[in-house]
Parts: C-alpha cells; sequence; structure tokens
C-alpha cells in the first residue's frame, strides 16, 4: 500500500484496536491506572522515535519486522514501568488510584519531552555525550527533572481542597490553578505541531535559526507568545471552561497533526511548498482532529457506558476523551507508524545500521 491509502488504512485500524482495548475497563479504572500507566511509557517512546530515530538500540534496529517492532516496544514499557513505580511512590505518595497530582505531574512530563527532544533537538545532550544511547537516557532523565521543577513551581490544586481526591501533602502549592497550568502548557505544545505541518516554516529560512541553542530558545519563544494567545483567547477573552477548551482546541489539534505528519506522512498536500502546504496541513489537522474527537466522544457511552461531562462530575468525560485519544491512541499510532514502519500493511524494509555517535 502506499499513501494517503497507507495512512488512513492504518490509522483507522489503530483507532479501532484503539477503543477496543478501551472497552476493556471500567470507565474510572481506565481514567485513573490504565491511562496513567499507558502516559507513563510515552517520553521513553519519544526518545526511541525522534532522538534515535529507531536506529537504537543496535539490538532491536538491526532486526527485520516484526522483531524490531516489538523490541522497540517492549524496551519502551520496560522504561515506562520504571518511570510509573518512582513517579507513584515520589509524586504521588503511593495513593492508589492515582491522584490527581500525579495524573497532571506525568501528563506534563510528556510535554516536556516533546519540548527537550523536537523544540531543543536533544540539545545539549546530543552535543556533550558522544553515544546517542547515552544522550538519549540522560535527555529523558532531564526532562523529568525539569517537568517536576515545572510541577512544583506552577501547579497548585487548592481549589480541590475538601474533594475527598485532594492531598495537602502532595500538593504543590504552586503559582496556578493546576488546571489552568496544565492547559497553557498543553497550548503551547500545540504550537509546536503547528511547525512541525510546516516543516519549521520560517525558521528553515534562516541558517543562523536552525542552530542550536538559537532555535530552541526562538522556537519557544514563538510557542509561548502564540500558545499563550490562544490560550487567553479561549480561556480569558471567550470565557470557556478550560478543561473544555482542552478537549476541544489543543488535544484535538495535536492528535489530528499526528494523522497528518506521521500516520499519512504529509501526502495529502506534498505538492504544495510552504508556506501553502503548511496552512493545509494546519487545516487538515484541525479538521481531522476535531471530527474523531468528536466521533471517539460519541462512542464514549457504547464503550465505557454513561460518562458525565463538567466540573460538577469532575470532568469524567473530558478526562476520558483525552485520555482516549492521547494515552492510548497517540501511542499506539506511534508504534505502528514508527516502531513496526506500517508492518504488516507496507513490506517491511532491511534494518539500517545504527548511525555513528555524534562527535
Amino acid at each position: 500500500m502506499k499513501q494517503p491509502a497507507l495512512g488512513i488504512v492504518a490509522s483507522v485500524l489503530v483507532m479501532a484496536i484503539s477503543l477496543g482495548f478501551v472497552s476493556l475497563f471500567a470507565a474510572p479504572t481506565f481514567a485513573g491506572w490504565v491511562a496513567y500507566l499507558l502516559i507513563c511509557f510515552i517520553p521513553m517512546e519519544i526518545v526511541i522515535g525522534i532522538t534515535w530515530g529507531c536506529q537504537n538500540p543496535g539490538f532491536a534496529a538491526r532486526r527485520k519486522q516484526p522483531v524490531k517492532g516489538i523490541l522497540l516496544a517492549l524496551l519502551t514499557l520496560a522504561v515506562g514501568a520504571v518511570v510509573a513505580a518512582v513517579h507513584h511512590r515520589l509524586v504521588g505518595g503511593s495513593i492508589s488510584p492515582p491522584a490527581p497530582m500525579l495524573a497532571m505531574c506525568i501528563i506534563a512530563s510528556v510535554l516536556t519531552t516533546f519540548w527537550l527532544a523536537i523544540m531543543w533537538g536533544g540539545w545539549p545532550f546530543t552535543k556533550i555525550i558522544k553515544s546517542p544511547i547515552g544522550a538519549g537516557l540522560v535527555m529523558l532523565v532531564a526532562a523529568y527533572l525539569i517537568n517536576y521543577a515545572f510541577f512544583r513551581v506552577f501547579f497548585n490544586y487548592e481549589f480541590m481542597r475538601g474533594a475527598p481526591v485532594y492531598s495537602a501533602a502532595l500538593d504543590p502549592h504552586g503559582m496556578f490553578n493546576a488546571w489552568n497550568a496544565l492547559v497553557f502548557y498543553l497550548t503551547v505544545i500545540g504550537v509546536l505541531f503547528v511547525s512541525l505541518n510546516f516543516d519549521l516554516w520560517p525558521f528553515t529560512s534562516s541558517k543562523a535559526i536552525m542552530q542550536q541553542p538559537v532555535l530552541g530558545i526562538v522556537w519557544t519563544i514563538v510557542a509561548l507568545v502564540i500558545g499563550g494567545g490562544a490560550y487567553y483567547i479561549g480561556v480569558v477573552a471567550m470565557g470557556m471552561d478550560v478543561v473544555s477548551f482542552m478537549v476541544k482546541v489543543p488535544i484535538p489539534f495535536i492528535f489530528g497533526t499526528i494523522i497528518v505528519v506521521n500516520m499519512l506522512q504529509g501526502s495529502f498536500f506534498a505538492k504544495f511548498t510552504q508556506p501553502l502546504k503548511g496552512i493545509l496541513n494546519t487545516i487538515a489537522s484541525a479538521v481531522i482532529g476535531s471530527v474523531l474527537a468528536l466521533i471517539y466522544g460519541a462512542l464514549a457511552p457504547v464503550i465505557s457506558g454513561t460518562v458525565e461531562a463538567g466540573p460538577q462530575a469532575g470532568y469524567a468525560f473530558e478526562i476520558w476523551l483525552a485520555s482516549a485519544l492521547l494515552a492510548v491512541t497517540f501511542p499506539f499510532l506511534i508504534f505502528h507508524a514508527e516502531f513496526f514502519q506500517f508492518w504488516p500493511l507496507r513490506r517491511a524494509e532491511q534494518p539500517k545500521a545504527a548511525p555513528a555517535a555524534h562527535a
């Protein structure tokens, strides 16, 4: 199969598998332990897929499909299991099911890993550490440490005081309402995905900007300005509920970009040049993501039973939808497209040798 048929068929199959997986669990269990454990392995998936380009470690990269994909997936799950145990003890206070503080901290760790791996291109770790494997692992540890610092400084759960899920000992008592902090961060990282639709244009117009750490600095500032503006318009100016804004704007857009960029491999508008290509990709990402979010939401009662929406229900529906899209389907899509290289829908390529260590 060739694109875009390949990406369409693969996406439909993976989404069907993902929804089938979600249906195995009661809604509270899925939104609690299951979503938490799945999110824990996404940062390692980012390291393998982006920082290592699925060409490391060698014992997996040198294998043919599907063995290569299986080994990379098992490595991801193994690291995720360690991350889950450590965070549950240190951030979550060993409370079961995972407290909101732990859930939000681990979600934010995915955003921080995206920030370091893509915006900063793994710098400075790929610059100072010769081994690609070592650089990726050190970057991953740094992402968790930086993320924990962000969590302690910016997240505050006082608004939950009096609720059964609130724990004063786990509350970092940061600067902002935790929902606002998380959704703001999510919206800012959403701008990263806008840039991917544009193939990093207009940054690519300047060789000076395309060098790290300049690219990381400029890209971060642009994302803060645009993402902050989008957040202000939606949540402050228009008065949208912050969690409703999350599942209607940044999450569907990020999900749609994964379909357009990773699954369809940019094939819809490949003949166009930037910036028109980016504009069309961005529109497609927004439309596809929004439509799929609506479909997932409509299927929620069938898959998990009645799940109430809004603050009076503790945002049960919104958390379910966000988890179904980004905690389950997103990593499953990346597993298939990157780790398994669309096997068995596309003939497996010969494994490539691992790249040389960075100078």
